[in-house]
Formats: C-alpha cells, structure tokens, sequence
C-alpha cells in the first residue's frame, strides 16, 4: 500500500469513518474516468482543484463536482487573494499527492478549502484517496467535517 494511501485510509478511520477506499481496474485521474470506474453520474465524483495564492504562495483547494468547472475569478474573491496555477512540486509539497490523487484528507500540511454546494445534493460521492487508481465512497457532509471547507460559489 503507498504512502499515500495509508495516510488517506488513516485520516478516515481516525475520524471514525468506517469508508472502504476501493482499488479500480482502471484509471480515476480524471472525474470522467473516476464516475465510469464507480458506476456513478459525473457530479457525484469530488474533484479536487487545487490553486497556488499569488500572495500567500500556499496551495488552496477546491473541491467540486465532477462536471463543474472552478471559476478562477470566483475563487479568488473566496480565497481573498489572487490565485495562479499550482504546480506538481506545489501539490507535492502542500498535500503530499500527486495530481490525479489529491484526496481531500490525508494532507502532508493544513489546507485552506472549499467545497462545491452541488456535491451536496448526493448522498454518497466519490473522492480520489490518493492514487490515480482508488477512490473512497463518502458523505458529502463528511468531507466538509474532515476538512473544515467553507461552502461558496467558485463555479464557472
């Protein structure tokens, strides 16, 4: 089991959340790739979007349904602050996963985050948990407990 994944699976036990982190015969990299893989809608996968602020030079992360896509300038005006591009080392560093397994626990470092109000309209979504091959079924509203997100409106 990686690194990642151990840490994801231990912050979701740690938080009393009984979830199974499910390994996919394919990949889950992208949120088209991760709901065929789970059997699900689009919008029902937690896609993590994670941007650099331009002046705190930390990663921030949003996290939406699948089908959306973050709207830089809305996200910005949440996050209080100019936001550019996160880099692979950025990601690497802040979260300590790779892009295309970005989970929303389990972070090497706090992060600031945000969540999309559409996930929750789901009972149950799917997030990546660490590599781009497994997934973990959860709560909308778990997530939003685990991470401390604020909900607002960053859609495009």
């Amino acid at each position: 089991m990686s690194k990642s994944l151990k840490r994801v699976t231990r912050a979701l036990q740690e938080a009393g959340i009984a979830a199974e982190v499910l390994e996919m015969a394919g990949s889950t990299r992208t949120a088209t790739e991760a709901a065929e893989q789970a059997g699900c809608a689009v919008d029902q996968i937690c896609k993590s979007v994670i941007f650099r602020g331009e002046e705190s030079g930390a990663a921030l992360l949003f996290m939406t349904a699948g089908g959306n896509i973050v709207c830089a300038d809305k996200a910005s005006a949440l996050a209080g602050e100019p936001l550019g591009k996160a880099d692979a080392a950025l990601i690497r560093a802040q979260t300590g996963f790779a892009i295309g397994g970005v989970a929303p626990v389990g972070h090497l470092n706090p992060i600031r985050a945000w969540l999309d109000p559409r996930l929750m309209d789901f009972d149950m979504v799917y997030a990546a948990a660490g590599t781009p091959r497994h997934i973990v079924p959860i709560p909308p509203d778990e997530i939003l407990r685990l991470t401390g997100a604020e909900t607002g409106d960053f859609i495009g």
